[in-house]
């Protein structure tokens, strides 16, 4: 059966069980549980003959054999007893609980439409392929706000492709969310070295991929993800369920990948003796890092610096702020143009992310050595930005609407501009050290084609695409005076 026809079945029964008041979101977590269980009973079977993880007790036999209220309580109890397990059981049920409202229901999923495949024989592609396919229909419900957590997977293969990582590599996205990253680099590992040794495949299984996610509910879907394309196993989960910036993990990486969490400022909301509420600003103190400040975005991009190895790469997709923004952005920027080789900022167009009103790009550097001489040379710019529209539903980005950005960044030594005065519309040139921090506050913000829109209205897109940039502008907007607002200590209204 091919991943599509399995998506499709599981699918249509999430339509029955939304008529039961539950969520995309309730039922992808359902669904993790009970198929963790039934491919932990399928390995303790031949060939594999493995000593299942699971208690007996709370087995996946255990689940068949009942049935009415006498199931609903069992699934209730499984559920808690699991979640305080240790290890990858534990990061799969910790806080798990049971959203069905009628025991029938519950019955149906696990008799007719998981028992009846044999989950850990089917290729890890189509198993994989399946779950993505549940993962991204669960982003695409805006209510549930899942999106925040989903970078679309054309962007993600583009970003690996040119990011090329090897056998033997250490990768790492400090905010995986569902583990897309991850797992395009271990696809692009297997698929370019189809002789890898056993050595290398137990090392890609079990030490090479390592991901943090704060949200317990994401990382849960992350470690399912990870698991049903191969990654992980009960002695060695590749997950951590913390704030990665709170500390240097100490960890080294040659590979990081990641699209850190949108929204610019974090705070607490702190409850005082007399029960009035202030808010703390979430400012991170690291000695790693080069300066102070709230904005998430630029914590994350000194957390990278912190988490590469010598001569590690990185790529960060990050919002325009973090190219323009002064005080610490600019040392920020300074910095890392001095002390990394800052070599490509890809440009992204609006209507790609599930979370609305945020412009894009995505930023490229390698860790060096120190140096007295800047490393960054020459920042290298691809604009798929000016006069591209796309939105999710009806001209969702593709991956070969990268191609030539990919053509473009090929090898990094013999790069060759699309643009010059001759070819004004070419979308891919450079600049040089010197040009970059003599910008106002070293900016990285940086367009030079010609919006078609405002000077020929002929040149304007379709309806639904200019209403959809509208609303991301507008979006964009509020988000910046939502934060003037919390920087002059006013609460926000909710809504």
């Amino acid at each position: 059966m091919n991943s599509a026809t399995i998506v499709q079945k599981l699918w249509n029964y999430c339509n029955v069980l939304r008529d039961d008041g539950m969520s995309y979101g309730d039922y992808v977590e359902q669904l993790t549980y009970l198929l963790f269980l039934k491919m932990a009973d399928e390995r303790t079977r031949a060939p594999y003959n493995q000593p299942s993880p699971v208690p007996e007790q709370y087995g996946w036999q255990s689940l068949i054999k009942k049935d009415g209220d006498e199931l609903f309580d069992h699934y209730r109890h499984t559920l808690e007893a699991l979640g305080t397990q240790k290890g990858l059981l534990g990061l799969i049920f910790n806080k798990s609980q049971n959203k069905f409202q009628d025991p029938a229901k519950l019955r149906r999923l696990i008799v007719d439409l998981i028992d009846k495949e044999q989950w850990v024989s089917m290729s890890s592609d189509v198993k994989g392929d399946a779950y993505e396919g549940l993962l991204e229909k669960n982003a695409q419900d805006t209510k549930s706000g899942a999106g925040q957590y989903f970078t679309p997977r054309p962007l993600i293969q583009a970003i690996v492709d040119v990011m090329a990582p090897k056998p033997g590599e250490t990768v790492s996205d400090p905010a995986c969310g569902t583990g897309g990253f991850l797992l395009a680099a271990h696809d692009y590992v297997v698929k370019h070295n189809p002789n890898l040794t056993k050595p290398q495949k137990t090392k890609l299984k079990e030490e090479s991929f390592k991901g943090w996610e704060l949200v317990q509910a994401t990382a849960r879907l992350c470690a399912m993800n990870m698991l049903l394309h191969g990654i992980g196993s009960q002695d060695y989960e590749p997950i951590e369920v913390r704030d990665s910036l709170a500390a240097d993990p100490g960890d080294r990486f040659d590979v990081i990948l990641t699209n850190p969490p949108f929204g610019k400022k974090s705070s607490t909301t702190i409850v005082g003796e007399e029960g009035k509420a202030s808010r703390e600003r979430d400012i991170v103190e690291r000695g790693d890092f080069w300066t102070t400040t709230s904005n998430k975005q630029l914590n994350f991009v000194q957390h990278v610096k912190t988490l590469l190895r010598q001569n590690g790469r990185a790529a960060l997709v990050l919002p325009d702020n973090v190219l323009f923004e002064g005080g610490a952005g600019e040392t920020i920027r300074r910095k890392l143009l001095h002390e990394c080789d800052v070599h490509t900022l890809l440009r992204l167009p609006t209507g790609l992310f599930y979370a609305q009103g945020v412009k894009a790009n995505v930023l490229f550097f390698d860790k060096k050595p120190a140096s007295e001489t800047p490393w960054t040379r020459k920042l290298w710019i691809y604009d798929l930005r000016t006069n591209m529209h796309f939105t999710l539903k009806t001209n969702p980005l593709r991956r070969e609407d990268l191609d030539e950005f990919v053509q473009c960044y090929g090898n990094r030594h013999a790069r060759k501009a699309t643009w010059s005065d001759e070819n004004p519309e070419g979308r891919w040139r450079s600049y040089e050290y010197e040009e970059l921090v003599n910008r106002d506050k070293a900016s990285l913000d940086i367009f030079w084609l010609k919006d078609e829109s405002l000077s020929d209205s002929d040149n304007l897109p379709a309806p639904d695409v200019l209403a959809a940039e509208i609303v991301e502008d507008l979006e964009a907007a509020l988000e910046q005076f939502r934060e003037i607002l919390a920087d002059m200590g006013q609460e926000q209204p909710a809504g």
